[in-house]
């Protein structure tokens, strides 16, 4: 029995000899550092190389020195600036641009950026196989680097990725096509390219085109500011936007700003409506059309109260009058406001008669007021709009004015089909006629409540009026609550011609329709039910979120985290969130409860924390009002953020923005041209504020 235990005891000891024998024999090979050797001679005591995602970083400086180069470090610029003999090597900490410099001037992207570590500089291997022209080896078995200075090489670029469109050293005057070659057998991975300009002195600068599709040709216009010798940049990301790949050639900017009109052509006749346009070489911020007339030497400037789109098209339509000899010509203007002219192109105007009238359409049932107006290209002495029988062309005037438009609400005499048709005099015995519009004439008197219109909430005394086809003999306000049918008598039989006015009291707070009751020839006459609520409690304005001193720096930290997702210009991302805040000084709450929305660019709808109830615009028998609208309520800053990029991104109707997302001006004017905002001077707006405190720095970048 002894013995068989002294057996087990002896194996198990012997196992786990045998398991820690193994384990101190294995430490010394997983820790074993890598060597490196220069020139024959084992470096390795002074920093070893480090191995990072399968890349062999080198130490720089103690090979440079070894290899006999001078090494100087600028710490202010984090710049490590290498000479040997007559070559010079310089790259930035964090960047992957090097610039090589000996009989010519080259540039490369390294795969690894240069990094610090232990206070020392770290590049990748191959680094010093280009910079010195060496020969470099790497020992996997004894886990040696291997640096030989009396073997040569070629240098060798990173990657298979070539800028095809341009040469190291060109010349760009003015806007210029960008394309790569790209091979087929790799960067599967690969969803974006961007073309970058860099200054060679800080490896930083702007995106000057992008895109999805990779091999694809782009347009690069550049701005004015851009001057002297710039690094362009073609680099490959991942959809995490990991950098895979790219190119780099140096450039020198002379831009000569070039300005061209489009829309006509020297010597033709226009006889219609034209579309104007701007062909700029260089960025533009705005631009103003000038037309003189040759005959009499007038000149008109369109755009002078309000700058126009430099990137959109400006529709004129010449009158009758005008006909005669014009010359065109458009105006840019910069960042600062200097302009530059296109060259002056000589147009005859020769236009015919145009009239139509507006404010009906085939096939229309008039039942409310409606605004008749003859669109005309000429002058007028009188003006008749005329309702036709199509049947047996019988005729009746509407009304009869020298000119402008005419509010017609039918009576209940007119009824069934119906032309309208507007017939003006020109002169004496001279007249011209629109094409007739085929409308259908409800034929019943009608009475439309003014003063209200549906959802409004009434908090304060509101005046009451009505308007009617028919002369009514009275009228009377009602009130209907929506949830138990009681009614309200805000006013009964009073004059029609007279407001009447309603202040809510404490009983009347709820939902209610009102409604205006006429009396006409003995019967009842009703306009519409309009859905309102009454409410006299507190209501709640809107907060901001941020000491409007601090909100700057909020606001371009989350736009700079979402350009890096995103490409959209954080210069204009932060503008927009200080023009629709007010600095983050006006954040919509809900008007009830005061619940905080977090909603920095004032989208409608249901966000992730809901949505707040807050006051808009809406129009109703052509008067505007208040009313409650539902507006995306979030749990944070982070998300509304986040929110309106996808609001932008994922509508088609801002595609136009999207190509050009990533230049904060163009940007600007894209959005304007899409709808974002009605205000004329939207994108004017946001480049002033861009201007005014330095945003384009927030669009820096590197690589």
């Amino acid at each position: 029995m002894k013995g068989k235990i002294f057996n087990i005891t002896l194996f198990t000891i012997l196992v786990m000899v045998l398991i820690f024998s193994q384990w101190f024999s294995l430490q010394p090979l997983a820790a074993r550092p890598i060597r490196l050797v220069v020139d024959g001679k084992d470096i390795t005591s002074l920093t070893s190389p480090v191995i990072e995602n399968g890349r062999t970083l080198v130490p720089i400086r103690f090979v440079a020195e070894e290899l006999g180069a001078d090494v100087d470090w600028n710490e202010k610029d984090r710049r490590v600036t290498i000479k040997k003999d007559n070559q010079l090597v310089s790259m930035k900490i964090n960047s992957r641009l090097v610039q090589y410099q000996g009989e010519g001037k080259e540039y490369n992207l390294l795969d690894v950026a240069p990094k610090i570590i232990n206070s020392r500089t770290f590049v990748p291997l191959r680094f010093v196989s280009n910079a010195f022209g060496i020969g470099i080896e790497w020992d996997d078995s004894n886990r040696i680097v291997y640096v030989d200075s009396s073997k040569t090489s070629d240098m060798e670029p990173f990657f298979d990725i070539k800028i095809s469109t341009l040469n190291s050293g060109q010349v760009i005057t003015g806007k210029t096509d960008l394309q790569i070659e790209l091979p087929d057998d790799n960067l599967k991975n690969a969803v974006e390219i961007k073309y970058l300009l860099l200054d060679p002195d800080t490896s930083e600068g702007f995106v000057i085109a992008r895109g999805s599709k990779l091999s694809d040709k782009y347009t690069w216009t550049p701005r004015l500011q851009e001057k002297g010798e710039k690094v362009l940049v073609a680099a490959i990301y991942d959809e995490k936007g990991q950098f895979l790949a790219g190119d780099a050639i140096h450039l020198y900017l002379e831009i000569v700003p070039k300005v061209s009109l489009t829309g006509i052509v020297e010597g033709e006749t226009l006889d219609n409506t034209i579309s104007l346009g701007a062909d700029t070489n260089f960025i533009v911020s705005y631009v103003k059309y000038e037309i003189t007339n040759l005959d009499t030497g007038k000149t008109k400037v369109i755009g002078e109260d309000a700058p126009l789109d430099p990137y959109g098209l400006y529709k004129w339509e010449p009158k009758l009058n005008e006909n005669g000899n014009y010359s065109f010509k458009v105006i840019a203007y910069d960042s600062e406001n200097r302009a530059y002219e296109s060259e002056s192109i000589p147009i005859e105007v020769k236009v015919n008669p145009k009239l139509e009238l507006l404010g009906v359409y085939d096939g229309q049932t008039v039942n409310k007021p409606v605004n008749l107006l003859a669109s005309r290209n000429f002058d007028v002495s009188g003006t008749e709009y005329i309702l036709r029988d199509p049947k047996s062309g019988k005729e009746e005037i509407i009304k009869k004015i020298p000119y402008g438009s005419y509010s017609w609400f039918p009576g209940p005499e007119l009824s069934g089909e119906r032309e309208v048709l507007v017939r003006v005099e020109v002169s004496k015995g001279v007249f011209y006629e629109s094409k007739p519009i085929k409308i259908n004439l409800a034929g019943k008197p009608v009475v439309l409540l003014e003063g209200v219109g549906p959802n409004q909430v009434l908090r304060d005394s509101t005046k009451l009026k009505v308007k009617s086809n028919v002369n009514l003999d009275s009228v009377s306000y009602i009130l209907v609550n929506q949830e138990t049918g009681k009614q309200k008598v805000i006013a009964k039989d009073k004059s029609p011609l007279i407001e009447q006015v309603y202040t809510p009291v404490k009983e009347d707070i709820g939902f209610w329709n009102i409604k205006a009751i006429g009396k006409y020839k003995g019967k009842e006459v009703c306009s519409e039910n309009i859905p309102i609520r009454v409410y006299l409690g507190e209501t709640f304005k809107s907060l901001p979120i941020i000491e409007k001193d601090r909100f700057l720096d909020l606001a371009s930290g989350l736009a700079r985290d979402s350009w890096s997702k995103t490409g959209m210009s954080a210069a204009l991302q932060t503008a927009q969130s200080i023009l629709e805040t007010g600095w983050g000084q006006s954040v919509p709450v809900d008007k009830y409860s005061g619940k905080l929305s977090y909603n920095l660019f004032g989208i409608k709808g249901k966000g992730p924390a809901g949505s707040v109830t807050y006051n808009t615009w809406e129009v109703y028998n052509g008067q505007t009002y208040y009313v409650d609208a539902e507006f995306r309520a979030y749990n944070g800053v982070n998300e509304s953020w986040a929110d309106h990029k996808g609001f932008l991104l994922n509508s088609s109707r801002y595609e136009p923005f999207k190509e050009v997302m990533h230049n904060s001006t163009q940007g600007a004017w894209a959005l304007k041209r899409s709808g974002y905002a009605t205000d004329p001077e939207y994108a004017l707006k946001l480049m002033r504020i861009i201007k005014q405190y330095g945003l384009d720095k927030l669009d820096k970048i590197g690589i």
